[in-house]
């Protein structure tokens, strides 16, 4: 099987080539990436637990689903997509905001990421694919916050840096949110 590439991107998130996904990470270099998150009618949002052998950041919880686009696929195609592929489900997403990141790993591997940060709306409970996900819960954005300043450790390099930017999204849009 070709291992997935991924699209290599300038600080203007134009396209400037693609390159196979674990070069890109080995290398440090700009890419484009997508992160969900999906609220319920509660205003909780469903979190994953990243699948035991998964090669960096096993176990460790982070948002809905990550993932990174494929040429020619919109932000949104590629949200439901991987959506799909890794809960069992789709929803209707919208893009809040994008954001350059970079989060190194003990591994040796780099997240350099142009994120295109979308949200969703979904109630039932997912249908995880055991390949990617090894659990998921429901919390308040209240909860999370106090659950990453409490338990770091718990959580991926890159959902730390993500949900403080969602939370404060949330905060001063009033996103789906009731506080």
């Amino acid at each position: 099987m070709k291992e997935e590439e991924v699209i290599l991107v300038n600080t203007q998130d134009e396209q400037m080539g693609t390159m196979p996904k674990m070069e890109a990470h080995e290398k440090a270099l700009l890419h484009r990436a997508f992160s969900v998150f999906i609220m319920n009618d509660k205003g909780e949002i469903m979190l994953q637990q990243r699948a035991a052998h998964k090669y960096h950041s096993p176990l460790l919880w982070t948002n809905t689903c990550c993932s990174h686009q494929r040429e020619g696929e919109t932000n949104i195609e590629a949200g439901r997509r991987r959506l799909q592929e890794e809960m069992g489900f789709t929803a209707d997403l919208r893009e809040l905001f994008s954001f350059i990141y970079k989060a190194p790993f003990d591994n040796g591997l780099t997240e350099h990421e142009y994120d295109h940060v979308m949200m969703g709306s979904y109630s039932g409970d997912p249908k995880i694919n055991p390949e990617e996900v090894a659990d998921f819960k429901w919390m308040s954005p209240e909860e999370i916050q106090k659950d990453i300043a409490e338990n770091p450790e718990d959580y991926t390099v890159w959902f730390k840096i993500i949900f403080e930017k969602f939370f404060d999204h949330l905060m001063h849009h009033n996103t789906n949110h009731e506080s």
